[in-house]
């Protein structure tokens, strides 16, 4: 008869299953070693300190095991608390936030300053090296005014909408990035740019992740948002798409509102080159790890013809 407890019995069961999951891990280790892998990190997983530290510690462990993770966070909300705390009204057109000379100020602070470091702290406390970048660094990111447009339907002109200071990627110059990958450093991306006159735009960060996935050839462009992925119309998660089929649905109707300038983005980026974009939901612990380093992943996949 054994002389081990029950509780010695159950641990080492536990410890065999995690050892069987990390050789199962080891194909997919593989196939991403020395590739560049981009991460959009913002939502709920960036507003919750358990989820964010376990997020830290998958982005260590990715370049422990031989990827080249690229962090590129978002931070809506909290540039949202600091203007209520300042007190800093921003009109609204058609929905769109304006944003003047003021209100970038304070985007750059909080993108740049408090989350940008807040995350490289997170990264560096879990045993990595990150360092903190916003666009300008670098010329990582040069900018152009983004220009939407609306059309009266009264005289059925199009007229274009002012937001201000708020910008797309005009130009992606990863020679910065390269140089990090050679390296053990981690790049941790505020997505603010520079205009050709020195000015500074507020970018979606969903944007700025794609473009700079396309121009580092990226293995894969990972999109962390607040859904499980795209669903289809029973709200059933869709686990892979073809460029034609993301039309589609948008076509269809069963991609609609938000979700469509996300599908938009990964479909740009795949175009570009990536080999293949993910919607995934960032409030599950370990979503980039399951995604990556499991046969069938957590997300939807989106992938050219």
């Amino acid at each position: 008869m054994s002389d081990e407890t029950p509780d010695i019995l159950h641990d080492r069961k536990a410890w065999l299953e995690r050892a069987k999951t990390l050789s199962e891990s080891l194909p997919f280790m593989r196939q991403y070693s020395d590739e560049s892998i981009v991460v959009k990190f913002g939502g709920h997983a960036m507003e919750s300190d358990d989820l964010a530290r376990l997020f830290a510690r998958d982005i260590v462990l990715l370049k422990q095991v031989g990827v080249h993770p690229v962090v590129v966070h978002g931070g809506g909300p909290q540039i949202d608390q600091m203007l209520k705390r300042l007190d800093i009204q921003t009109p609204r057109v058609d929905g769109l936030r304006f944003t003047d000379q003021e209100t970038v100020e304070v985007v750059e602070m909080v993108l740049s300053g408090k989350i940008n470091k807040q995350i490289v702290s997170a990264i560096n406390e879990a045993g990595g090296f990150a360092v903190g970048l916003s666009g300008k660094d670098g010329h990582l990111i040069r900018a152009r005014k983004l220009r939407r447009t609306k059309r009266d339907p009264e005289s059925n002109v199009e007229k274009i909408i002012d937001l201000g200071f708020v910008g797309e990627p005009a130009e992606i110059t990863p020679h910065i990035l390269d140089f990090f990958r050679e390296s053990d450093i981690i790049p941790v991306i505020a997505p603010v740019g520079m205009g050709g006159s020195g000015e500074t735009y507020n970018i979606n960060a969903d944007t700025a992740a794609g473009a700079i996935a396309a121009a580092t050839g990226s293995r894969r462009l990972l999109m962390l948002t607040d859904v499980a992925g795209v669903l289809d119309k029973a709200g059933n998660l869709i686990p892979e798409m073809t460029a034609s089929q993301v039309k589609e649905y948008i076509a269809d109707g069963t991609i609609s509102g938000g979700m469509i300038p996300k599908v938009e983005t990964c479909l740009d980026a795949v175009e570009q080159g990536v080999d293949a974009a993910v919607i995934l939901d960032g409030r599950v612990a370990h979503a980039v790890l399951l995604e990556l380093f499991t046969p069938h992943g957590v997300g939807t996949l989106i992938k050219g013809d």
